[in-house]
């Protein structure tokens, strides 16, 4: 299997459409006339295309499904932006060619939703000492990469932002469900708050929920 490119003459999949309805996602496209089947490609929508070679783990679907179908549906057990791509599929003797169509008119993006994470912070002083306890727990709906979260200390009130204190980065990636994690130690006059490393990117993906 290898790409071919567009020409005048290279039939195309165009009017690329998408909608989401209780987690699955129906695609609907315009067929180019003569082609009889497609080869449909989903990733995250920041995984790049490199255009060297066809992309594995294409879903083969034929004209006659479209059309028994109304579309193609798909479920979407993804979070964040989903791409997927149609590919026009043609038959070069005993290879298949696919059209790769660099002006992305085959391709649709769909926001697959956001996976939450819900985090509570205990603190526990002590009656003469000079630090306090805190307990946190993170419950998350899907693994969750240790890079997506941080924790901010402040003295003297609970920081605004990431940038409102002294970071720390969790050591551990945080699995599906429960994730209590080690105390820690704090000054007395201390707060703390868990924030996203990087609330433009991971924001597209999770939704941050106090406990």
């Amino acid at each position: 299997m290898r790409y071919a490119e567009v020409d005048s003459s290279t039939p195309v999949i165009t009017e690329v459409s998408s909608r989401v309805e209780d987690r699955f996602c129906t695609l609907r496209w315009r067929w180019p006339d003569g082609v009889q089947a497609v080869c449909i490609h989903k990733a995250p929508a920041e995984a790049a295309d490199s255009g060297e070679l066809p992309p594995s783990g294409m879903k083969l679907y034929t004209r006659e499904e479209y059309k028994a179908n109304n579309g193609y549906r798909d479920r979407l057990d993804d979070i964040g932006l989903v791409a997927y791509t149609v590919y026009a599929r043609l038959a070069d003797g005993t290879d298949t060619l696919l059209v790769h169509q660099r002006d992305g008119a085959n391709r649709t993006l769909v926001s697959a939703g956001k996976a939450r994470i819900y985090y509570s912070i205990q603190q526990k002083k002590s009656l003469f000492g000079k630090q306090k306890t805190v307990h946190m727990t993170i419950t998350a709906e899907v693994p969750v990469s240790k890079e997506v979260l941080c924790y901010v200390k402040k003295r003297g009130g609970f920081p605004a932002s990431k940038e409102d204190g002294v970071l720390f980065s969790f050591v551990q990636d945080f699995a599906a469900g429960r994730n209590i994690l080690p105390p820690i130690e704090i000054g007395k006059e201390d707060a703390v708050r868990i924030f996203f490393t990087d609330g433009r990117k991971y924001g597209l993906f999770y939704e941050l929920v106090p406990e």
